[in-house]
């Protein structure tokens, strides 16, 4: 028998979101220097939010998964590249400190469970 608290499957599952944005992440780091080249990013946490706003039954969400979009918006330069390496080392580092967030949230609910567990006997 597994024990999970409530919101572990979400937490590792943002922490997961967090891995695949750090992989674009240096692989736009990787290409500013490809002519054309347009920088991606890794939305989830938007389209939580986005789906959770529409209220009701939240069991859907467990299918919702990371979507790697292209960013058209951003200005790129003569040759048609958008990246920033100022900005995408900002992005690098934003995104390791949710993933640590999420990992210390995760290992807190784990360790108030088996602190449970343990009185408990």
């Amino acid at each position: 028998m597994t024990i999970r608290p409530k919101g572990a499957d979400m937490l590792v599952r943002l922490m997961s979101a967090a891995t695949t944005r750090r992989d674009v992440l240096a692989n736009n780091i990787a290409s500013q220097n490809l002519p054309g080249y347009q920088r991606q990013d890794v939305q989830f946490e938007k389209l939580l939010f986005e789906e959770m706003q529409k209220g009701g039954d939240v069991n859907h969400l467990k299918d919702l998964k990371p979507k790697i979009v292209t960013d058209t918006d951003t200005p790129g330069r003569a040759d048609g590249n958008n990246v920033s390496a100022e900005q995408e080392a900002s992005l690098v580092t934003e995104n390791r400190i949710r993933y640590e967030l999420y990992a210390t949230i995760l290992r807190s609910q784990q360790s108030l469970v088996s602190q449970a567990i343990i009185h408990d006997r």
